[in-house]
């Protein structure tokens, strides 16, 4: 297998209703990575991003929450229509989604 050259992490952290952190289950993180999944295959890029469900990736309450390294881009907010943005402009085309990175104070 290939190195990928970019490596997703999408947050599907999961806290009871009412939590005080939030989660970006709350958000629609599930249907986030339902979409990331779909637009990988889509694209056919398995040898290029790898893709990874992972629990908090940071500020909960602003997720949905999607990190991109090897360059630490740090989305937050993002939602289902957000997704194929990221791949095409940022995954493939190797420019981030200036409006859907985090505030320089949240990351």
């Amino acid at each position: 297998m290939p190195r990928p050259s970019k490596h997703v992490f999408v947050c599907t952290q999961a806290r009871p209703p009412g939590h005080p952190r939030g989660s970006c289950s709350e958000k629609g993180c599930a249907q986030v990575m339902d979409e990331v999944l779909f637009q990988f295959q889509q694209r056919q890029c398995f040898d290029t991003v790898q893709i990874t469900a992972t629990g908090c990736i940071g500020p909960c309450g602003q997720g949905p929450n999607i990190l991109v390294y090897p360059e630490g881009v740090f989305y937050s907010g993002v939602t289902k229509e957000d997704v194929a943005a990221i791949f095409d402009e940022h995954l493939l085309g190797g420019t981030p989604v200036a409006r859907l990175m985090a505030p320089p104070d949240v990351w």
